[in-house]
């Protein structure tokens, strides 16, 4: 049987703004998304007429974003062979790399090689999924906006990212309620006027290193009251060279940035320098939007 391989992109935000719930139930969000070079595979086979679709992963349990993407275009009417889907996680999980999602989008981005998607359909499954799905479909650094689900492409100065992994989860729900509890999310005015001043940066559709004030993660302080040891990480992440350095996503990994063309190398020097302390630690590079190219994790 025919055996393809998709690889699924982690995600990191090199800024997030955390604005008002909105009717769906979903929070209003102002991000810059980006694909680095940690990345899942999937390796896709087809199976049998009369044989259902099958989603393998190995210690992970709980619903799968895979199958209920597999669910969503089946309903669509793709007409391609049953499938089964065996997932190599390399993602850390529910760590706030979106590792869940970025599997999904593999498979979704993958999906139109078996058999036609309308690409419309295509988006609206990923939108359908979570905030983080429609990002990782066509990886690369975008500017989100709504839930996460209104994208538009960027592109971002040349840097390496330091990525340290925690002992622990933090389940994504959680912290957005821990968020709203401490009253962190910001007006719908505020959100506007960051989702305003973010675009009038993207001169020319280029992107270059943020200003302080808006290397933000509005989820950080509820990762951080949740889990006050990450606070930690942080400062090694910074003793160590990284500017800044913030909790990726809704949390508890951390990342730092590294600006510059020699970004990678420094963030790799940093790696190796925490790894005694945090066993995961990896750098890793931007992917390339279109090209599914990545730097090399060192």
């Amino acid at each position: 049987m025919a055996t393809d391989r998709a690889a699924a992109f982690a995600k990191i935000n090199l800024c997030l703004f955390l604005g008002p719930t909105r009717a769906d139930g979903r929070h209003e969000l102002v991000t810059l998304f980006e694909s680095v070079s940690l990345a899942d595979e999937l390796v896709i086979t087809a199976r049998d007429a009369g044989q259902s679709d099958e989603v393998v992963c190995d210690g992970v349990e709980g619903p799968n974003l895979v199958a209920g993407a597999l669910a969503a275009l089946r309903a669509a009417g793709w007409a391609a062979p049953p499938v089964r889907v065996v997932i190599e996680k390399r993602i850390p999980v529910a760590a706030g790399m979106g590792g869940g999602s970025a599997d999904a989008a593999a498979l979704l981005r993958h999906a139109p090689g078996l058999a036609p998607v309308d690409p419309a359909v295509q988006r609206e499954i990923a939108a359908a999924l979570g905030a983080d799905v429609p990002s990782q479909v066509e990886p690369g650094p975008s500017l989100g906006t709504g839930a996460g689900e209104l994208l538009h492409p960027v592109t971002v100065a040349d840097h390496g990212l330091l990525v340290l992994p925690q002992p622990f989860a933090l389940p994504t729900a959680a912290v957005y309620r821990e968020a709203d509890r401490l009253g962190l999310p910001r007006s719908r005015l505020e959100i506007a006027a960051l989702r305003r001043e973010l675009g009038a940066r993207l001169e020319d559709g280029v992107l270059g290193g943020l200003p302080d004030e808006l290397m933000v993660n509005d989820l950080q302080g509820a990762a951080l009251s949740l889990r006050p040891e990450i606070a930690r990480a942080l400062e090694q992440a910074r003793g160590a060279g990284a500017w800044p350095s913030m909790v990726c996503g809704s949390g508890p990994t951390v990342v730092g940035v590294f600006w510059g063309s020699d970004g990678l190398d420094r963030a790799a020097a940093a790696a190796r320098e925490l790894r005694d302390r945090y066993p995961g630690a990896v750098a890793v590079g931007p992917v390339g939007r279109g090209t599914g190219a990545a730097a090399p994790n060192e």
